[in-house]
């Protein structure tokens, strides 16, 4: 049997990345506006500031103006929601994000609801939790709303009547990829640590989602002959082979195993994780048309 197709999630990337390049020079030059998006960091975690500094950069590469609000990590939570509040009012900016994890003493819920749902980026106002669930027009997360477009490209625009699994119910990927999944006519499943008998639960699904964070959790005699595989994983495990100390990137699927049974599936890394800041973009252009009452481009 011949390996899966790889979906090449940074090649996707790149394209959507000119895709919204091409969206903001029009909204310049027929509108005079150009998109804004806010990023708010609190703290020093290392993998949070280099996914920060990655969407700034790309932010202005994509013509945008980004605004990065970096703060301190004993900085109290009425600060942390007074600077929500500006960049609420601020009409420069179309999108916000708060990186998370948040410290401890600062409520992430708290944070993320006081963002305007109109510029919430992310998506996990529980507004939009709310407007995504019943089938309304919303701000959607950008993990699960990149893993759709991989999806897509690969099975078709038409996903009616096959068997999706989820595995994993977190509120940032788990349930708003299930959700999206059903607004496609799937028929979806979502697993979890408590779920009987989870190989059996993978073995039926045509389209697999494995959004756990446990390093090769799913393995390849798990998956159906066939199925799309999209592996949403990003778990550091030590790599001794690379030297002491060393850490590699493994996904929540046993790649070897799997790609050899499955008929398409994500690397990781070079899968969903390219998508993510992608579809941030392409967000904050879309915050920022219907913010403005201008017509939505379809990226």
């Amino acid at each position: 049997m011949t390996d899966a197709q790889l979906i090449d999630g940074k090649a996707f990337a790149a394209k959507l990345r000119e895709r919204v390049s091409a969206e903001v020079a029009k909204l310049k030059a027929r509108h005079g506006v150009t998109p804004g998006l806010a990023v708010v960091l609190v703290g020093e975690d290392p993998a949070s500031q280099v996914y920060v500094r990655n969407k700034g950069e790309q932010t202005v590469e994509c013509g945008m103006n980004s605004f990065e609000h970096k703060l301190p990590a004993d900085t109290p939570e009425a600060d942390v929601l007074a600077l929500v509040e500006r960049l609420n009012g601020d009409d420069s900016v179309h999108g916000i994000l708060v990186q998370l994890p948040l410290p401890s003493h600062i409520s992430e819920p708290k944070v993320i609801n006081t963002i305007n749902p109109a510029k919430d980026v992310d998506g996990f106002h529980v507004i939009n939790s709310g407007l995504l669930a019943t089938g309304q027009q919303a701000m959607v997360p950008c993990t699960p709303s990149g893993c759709m477009m991989l999806i897509h490209d690969v099975l078709g625009a038409d996903l009616s009547g096959k068997r999706a699994l989820v595995v994993g119910r977190s509120n940032i990927v788990g349930k708003p990829m299930a959700q999206l999944l059903l607004d496609a006519n799937c028929t979806v499943t979502i697993a979890h640590s408590r779920t009987k008998d989870l190989p059996e639960e993978c073995r039926r699904a045509d389209i697999l989602v494995a959004a756990v964070g446990r390093s090769e959790m799913i393995k390849g005699d798990w998956i159906k002959p066939g199925a799309c595989v999209i592996d949403v994983g990003m778990n550091r495990v030590p790599a001794p082979e690379r030297g002491e100390g060393k850490m590699r990137l493994t996904g929540d699927v046993d790649f070897a195993s799997a790609k050899s049974v499955a008929g398409s599936i994500t690397p990781v890394p070079g899968g969903v994780g390219p998508m993510t800041i992608a579809v941030l973009l392409t967000s904050a252009v879309i915050a920022c048309c219907r913010i403005l009452g201008l017509d939505e481009p379809d990226l």
